[in-house]
């Protein structure tokens, strides 16, 4: 099994929670495949060493929607112990009552449901899923377990990224007139700052030249816009990551989105790597 590769395996009573434990993963990084048949999971997991790195955790739902290529499960886990790929089991169940709630309010039938009674498959589910519970590492009851504290417990068992890395934090430059960005958090308009569009010899350059950003970075006025900026993002950023949110969009807006915006969405940028955060510069406008 490559270094640092994590392998975990999603299972668990239908209604549980499973598509939301997934999407979970897929905001700390994981590589998430919904509903593998069991037989391929050793495949996969050869797949995904031969990547070079670049997909070293892994989450996989696995359920009783395989129908029955999931009697497989327990032999597909002893082959991938045996090529050298430990794994986790993550189980996710409720209580007969709160999976019939979630049933009747989704207006979904169960799998295992042919007589069309709820209660009826949530039990002969319960049955076929017993062995594969007793080998789980976690066992999670959702039935009080709200949405965020569903996440919460996922990050803290399964999140082994520093802080600042459990949140991408994509700056956006933009001009004002073409508009704002539709999925922007914050959005900074700095049409105050000096134009390098007036100097001739800057108006077909862009932020990403030199001479462009060393014009609007040597006003004092940029500095102390920059002084507030950060610290503002300072003060923000660690709330946002105790939120649990995922992905931070901010927009750095000016008139044409061609100097002063990229100019400050790139020294942001630069500044964010240093505090550790994952960043990505969407330019827009150039």
């Amino acid at each position: 099994m490559p270094e640092n590769m994590r392998f975990v395996i999603i299972t668990g009573l239908s209604g549980a929670g499973k598509s939301v434990a997934m999407k979970c993963f897929e905001d700390l990084g994981y590589f998430c495949v919904d509903n593998l048949p069991p037989v391929l999971i050793p495949k996969f997991a050869e797949l995904c060493a031969q990547s070079d790195g670049r997909v070293n955790r892994i989450a996989l739902v696995v359920d009783i929607r395989s129908g029955s290529f999931f009697d497989d499960i327990f032999e597909a886990l002893e082959t991938l112990e045996q090529n050298g790929f430990s794994h986790e089991i993550l189980f996710l169940e409720a209580s007969e009552e709160i999976l019939v709630r979630r049933f009747k309010e989704s207006r979904r039938r169960h799998p295992l449901s042919n007589s069309g009674a709820i209660v009826e498959g949530i039990r002969a589910e319960s049955r076929r899923l017993e062995e594969i519970r007793g080998k789980a590492s976690l066992i999670l009851d959702t039935s009080d377990l709200p949405v965020k504290a569903l996440r919460e417990r996922i990050q803290e068992n399964y999140d082994n990224q520093p802080e600042q890395e459990k949140m991408l934090v994509t700056i956006v430059s933009f001009g004002f007139k073409n508009g704002i960005p539709l999925d922007a958090d914050l959005v900074f308009d700095v049409r105050f700052l000096p134009n390098p569009h007036y100097v001739d010899s800057l108006r077909e350059l862009n932020g990403n030249n030199c001479e462009v950003s060393g014009y609007v970075l040597k006003w004092p006025v940029t500095l102390r816009f920059l002084t507030k900026l950060y610290d503002l993002i300072d003060f923000l950023g660690p709330l946002y990551l105790k939120e649990g949110k995922a992905n931070l969009i901010i927009g750095i807006g000016c008139t044409g989105g061609q100097h002063r915006s990229v100019t400050i969405a790139n020294k942001l940028g630069d500044y964010l790597r240093t505090k550790g955060y994952r960043v990505s510069l969407d330019h827009r406008d150039i």
